[in-house]
């Protein structure tokens, strides 16, 4: 395990809520607690005052209803999951891509209550769609788990990946090839169940939607070893809508992604089920993306479960070597 000096808790990126917000356009937010008009400020104390108003009126809505939510779908955690336990809000490091602020927030399914000083780790590919810590593997292998598939035939669009490689659905758990930590990382819930990660909008690889993992760890502590004890008690994953990841596309360095993407209506992981099956909620400039994005989502989990992403669908199999791609010398 691998830790950082950095603190529980990273105050959120100000800097990176102003610059999604347009001065000429406002975002409205619309939910449970009500309508949130965001918009842009015009001296530095009013934008100081709009940053928090803004990451205030996304944490409303993500907490705005008072209702048990049902339990949020358990995935399998892919073979590129790697137990380093670096707590840090921001996972970004030398990653170029569209700016993401993460927000999330844990809820025990059957109290409704937050779930606090859980451990919430996340670990996503590059706009290039590898993942650090294999980057010899490249983006170049599909995801098609074994198992079964979905009834009905395939969609007539869709592209056929080869079996196992880097599209986190196979089961079992590759071999790393190097020790990168871009855009992996670990923090611990506030007293009302968020945590906030700073991050970059991901890109793609052959066989899979675009995604982010996600795990829920809960009866344990962080210590000079990480995080110890406890359990893993949910394990999912992430979406992104098909108009985002379009708008994305159109953009460096997402544009030089040249492999052929997998929409969320294809994907073989994405149970189709919005927010439960862990599609975000999204904020940005539907005219200029690039300024950033804002995500947020709850997860309804049961604290006591143990769900460590290794069994369905399918279970483990064998992971070919993908081909190098060029970003990843």
């Amino acid at each position: 395990m691998r830790t950082t000096d950095a603190p529980q808790h990273d105050e959120p990126d100000n800097a990176l809520v102003s610059r999604l917000l347009s001065r000429r356009r406002v975002l409205i937010l619309s939910g449970a607690a009500g309508t949130v008009v965001l918009g842009g400020a015009g001296t530095a104390a009013g934008r100081s005052a709009a940053n928090s108003s803004t990451l205030d009126s996304v944490k409303a809505a993500a907490s705005a209803s008072n209702a048990c939510m049902p339990l949020t779908t358990e995935q399998i955690e892919g073979p590129y999951y790697i137990d380093d336990e670096l707590f840090r809000g921001n996972v970004v490091e030398d990653r170029t891509g569209i700016p993401l602020l993460l927000v999330l927030r844990a809820v025990d399914s059957a109290t409704c209550k937050p779930v606090r000083n859980s451990a919430v780790e996340i670990w996503h590919c590059d706009a290039s769609g590898v993942y650090s810590g294999y980057t010899r593997n490249g983006n170049g292998g599909g995801g098609t788990p074994p198992g079964p598939m979905p009834s009905g035939p395939p969609p007539t669009d869709a592209p056929t990946p080869p079996p196992g490689g880097p599209g986190g659905a196979g089961g079992g758990h590759a071999t790393p090839t190097d020790d990168l930590t871009w855009l992996r990382g670990i923090q611990l819930t506030d007293h009302e169940g968020f945590v906030v990660f700073r991050t970059v909008f991901p890109g793609w690889y052959a066989g899979r939607a675009v995604h982010i993992h996600t795990k829920v760890h809960t009866g344990g502590s962080r210590t000079s070893d990480g995080y110890t004890g406890g359990r893993t008690c949910h394990t999912g994953q992430f979406y992104f809508s098909e108009d985002s990841v379009k708008a994305a596309a159109d953009s460096a360095p997402y544009s030089a992604n040249t492999m052929t993407r997998t929409t969320l209506d294809q994907d073989i992981l994405y149970p189709g089920t919005g927010a439960q099956g862990g599609l975000l909620q999204l904020l940005y400039d539907t005219h200029h993306i690039e300024r950033g994005v804002i995500g947020y989502l709850t997860m309804a989990v049961d604290p006591d479960a143990t769900n460590d992403g290794a069994g369905a669908p399918g279970g483990p199999g064998p992971l070919p070597t993908a081909s190098p791609s060029p970003s990843a010398s």
